[in-house]
């Protein structure tokens, strides 16, 4: 009798809210809807892992090759945003450091203005135009000196932006930067002018420091095709871009953004850009400089917390933001310079500490744009399990992307009940898709889960249907 009462109160205690994860139930294989998907679309199960919980009280739902490393691609920015959120708290702020390098007097610096950057994710151009604005309100007019650029507290190293697919223009193949201002990012806008066969070209931001070859011509059709036909190509220093190629006068207008300049050229243009837009005067250009150790900066620029960055970098995947969260990771806990080893190496330290055991975890970038990427079903779902008791659960919910209603989820799981009902994060690359997050049944009970699919053109929508097959069987279960 005694030993049955023990078992009785050694059952109720795995049971219990915040118990840790249970052993797995009966018939938690993969469930028929997602059989039926694998087997038309000729999908391997073994391509496969899912794993699925209770995160109330720890039941297995679904327990299919958890154990499984498999690349995530952008799903992995859930492990890069959870640790930053618990070593940095969602208030955190960077600062952007202004040092005026000279005397100011009625409203002239007879001197250089240099611009330290803390790795501040999110200093885009309307961020850039306050900070310019800021400046203007304590009386700066005019700078008789360069802009120096200091990105010194982050160190990359050699990067190659072409390295991962031959695209070195992407947006999402930006490599981070202490003074990232605006992701380096152009947005050009095409405008067709039939009376002479051209195309207007518009920047937006309006960099002086980028010139463009305009080779493009016009052609009678609808607008479509890839790209409305332009081709892009730059110099080798990234400051002349050359766009070619036929656009269709269907089109009353487009935009392609692309990465131009260095990243140091591209911070001088856009703050000239909005110090010039702001009526502020500047004689000279930029070079790089160091902050002087033992100088008062004459402003510091404060960016939006922590929470809200980490919201902008898993509901819209933002690979850049990733990485310079992974680099500021470093700085902050090992020290300035900032790397990418040392981002790894806080994270591994922080899940010892934690008393996480996430063997099959290889982060490389903190991004998930990585070949050799890697984590498995069960890791994913601990580290979930391991949020949603922690008291800023509520920040990393919300940052991730809202079924059916904003996102990466914004046009997806729209019907049968399912809008609004889970908070996940997508990824994908060329043979390659995950989802992972948290979902609410149509019951009230709430689920943590982790999908990963590697095989063969599993990205071009096979992998979507087998998420959103078990996505929904899961909603509904009763």
């Amino acid at each position: 009798m005694r030993r049955c009462g023990v078992l009785l109160a050694a059952l109720a205690v795995a049971l219990a809210p915040g118990a840790g994860i249970a052993a797995p139930a009966p018939g938690a294989a993969l469930p028929a809807p997602v059989r039926a998907v694998l087997e038309r679309r000729d999908v391997p199960a073994e391509s496969l892992s899912v794993y699925v919980i209770d995160v109330e009280t720890g039941e297995v739902v679904i327990d299919w090759l958890k154990d499984t490393a498999r690349n995530p691609a952008s799903v992995l920015k859930l492990v890069t945003t959870l640790v930053a959120l618990d070593v940095l708290g969602p208030a955190y702020r960077w600062s952007t450091d202004v040092y005026a390098l000279g005397e100011i007097d009625g409203g002239r610096l007879d001197g250089d203005l240099l611009l330290k950057g803390n790795g501040d994710p999110f200093l885009v151009t309307e961020r850039v135009w306050q900070l310019t604005r800021a400046l203007r309100r304590r009386g700066l007019d005019t700078i008789d000196g360069d802009v120096l650029i200091d990105d010194s507290h982050f160190e990359l190293g050699d990067y190659d932006p072409g390295a991962f697919d031959r695209q070195p223009l992407r947006a999402y193949n930006v490599a981070p930067n202490a003074l990232l201002m605006n992701f380096k990012i152009v947005r050009y806008w095409f405008t067709p002018e039939p009376q002479t066969n051209s195309v207007q070209i518009e920047l937006d931001p309006p960099l002086a420091n980028v010139a463009i070859d305009n080779r493009l011509t016009l052609r009678e059709g609808p607008c479509r095709g890839f790209q409305r036909g332009i081709a892009v190509n730059a110099n080798d220093s990234v400051d002349r871009m050359i766009f070619s190629g036929r656009f269709p006068t269907g089109c009353e207008r487009y935009s392609l953004s692309r990465s131009t300049l260095d990243h140091n050229a591209y911070a001088y243009g856009l703050f000239a850009a909005m110090w010039r837009g702001n009526g502020g005067r500047l004689s000279g250009s930029w070079r790089p400089g160091v902050a002087p150790e033992d100088a008062e900066p004459l402003y510091e620029f404060r960016s939006a917390p922590l929470g809200e960055a980490v919201t902008r970098v898993n509901k819209y995947s933002n690979n850049v933001m990733a990485r310079q969260l992974l680099m500021t990771l470093s700085a902050e806990v090992l020290g300035p310079p900032g790397t990418e080893a040392g981002g790894r190496e806080v994270i591994r330290q922080w899940l010892d500490d934690r008393g996480l055991d996430i063997d099959s975890l290889a982060l490389s970038n903190g991004a998930g744009l990585s070949r050799s990427a890697r984590v498995s079903a069960y890791d994913l779902v601990t580290l979930l399990d391991f949020a949603w008791r922690q008291p800023y659960m509520p920040e990393y919910l919300a940052s991730m992307a809202l079924s059916g209603l904003d996102g990466t989820l914004r046009d997806r799981l729209d019907g049968r009940g399912l809008s609004g009902k889970a908070h996940l994060k997508t990824g994908s690359l060329d043979d390659v898709t995950g989802i992972s997050g948290y979902l609410q049944a149509a019951d009230g009970r709430r689920y943590a889960l982790a999908i990963l699919n590697n095989h063969e053109d599993i990205h071009r929508g096979y992998g979507e249907e087998i998420q959103d097959a078990l996505l929904r069987w899961l909603h509904g279960r009763r």
